[in-house]
């Protein structure tokens, strides 16, 4: 008895995990085709590019086919295929990339957005240091050593990635330290090409290293000063992380203030005391 239910808790549990695995499957179809149909409304080149890339592998394989002749078509030509729509799922999500980079440029938390998007095993502390105008310094943890990486104003981001890097350096000794800010300007890096950049640094030290560091690191803890909102009023009921960072220390200084206004009661301003006769 025991082993047939057994036996049918493992078959419902199976069939639980593969329904779940088919839900899952599907949701994903539904966000890439809602992905798709949003891209191809806003890139006109897409579809073309898309159609091109399938049509000129499919054409260089049937050639190919064609003039090898016997299993060597029978096999190129849905190989052919097969490679088309690779290459053409390729060239979508290069664009979709782009698309979403070029959107996201120039946007507040831009950079920490694109490191929590690396691929590999990279150690992201973003915010560890800020400035009251939305500028940060970020860290990356990875087999270069430690990357400091500033969004914002150049002229404020690099003075706070230097404290940065002064604070670091005491507690990683020989470990390679690069500073990067991220931006169109004059030795500045692009955002869409900040993955590209970081992966060509050289390779310094071990995944074990990059443990010992991340551990030594999480004792700096974070320097964000109160952030400050660029707007005077947040139009949405739900005030942005500035304007709640703001308003609690408002809040908190107000009541310190108000409690310390309140006055104290004396023994002259009760009048029961001062009616008692004095003995």
């Amino acid at each position: 008895m025991a082993k047939s239910r057994t036996a049918a808790e493992n078959k419902a549990a199976r069939a639980q995990a593969q329904a779940a695995r088919k839900a899952a499957a599907r949701e994903r179809r539904t966000q890439l085709w809602q992905a798709f149909n949003l891209q191809r409304q806003e890139d006109k080149r897409l579809l073309p590019y898309m159609i091109g890339a399938f049509v000129l592998i499919v054409g260089v394989s049937v050639g190919v086919g064609l003039w090898a002749g016997g299993l060597t078509m029978i096999t190129l030509i849905p190989l052919g295929v097969v490679l088309g729509a690779l290459v053409a799922f390729i060239v979508f999500g290069r664009r979709a990339q782009k698309s979403v980079y070029r959107k996201a440029e120039g946007q507040t938390g831009a950079a920490a957005w694109a490191l929590d998007n690396l691929r590999g095993k990279w150690r992201v502390t973003p915010g560890v240091a800020a400035t009251g105008h939305l500028d940060a310094v970020h860290r990356v943890i990875g087999r270069p050593g430690v990357i400091l990486v500033g969004e914002g104003s150049a002229t404020r981001v690099r003075p706070l990635l230097a404290q940065e890097k002064k604070r670091t350096a005491r507690l990683i000794g020989d470990v390679p330290i690069y500073d990067i800010i991220v931006g169109n300007g004059e030795d500045e890096v692009p955002l869409a090409k900040l993955e590209r950049h970081l992966t060509r640094l050289p390779a310094n030290i071990t995944v074990k290293q990059m443990d010992t560091l991340e551990s030594r690191l999480a004792a700096l803890g974070t320097r964000a000063g109160p952030p400050s909102c660029p707007r005077v009023r947040c139009p949405t009921p739900a005030r942005c992380a500035a304007c709640s960072a703001r308003c609690a220390a408002s809040n908190r200084s107000g009541s310190n203030s108000a409690l310390s206004a309140v006055p104290r009661p004396s023994r002259s301003a009760d009048p029961a005391a001062r009616d008692r006769p004095s003995r």
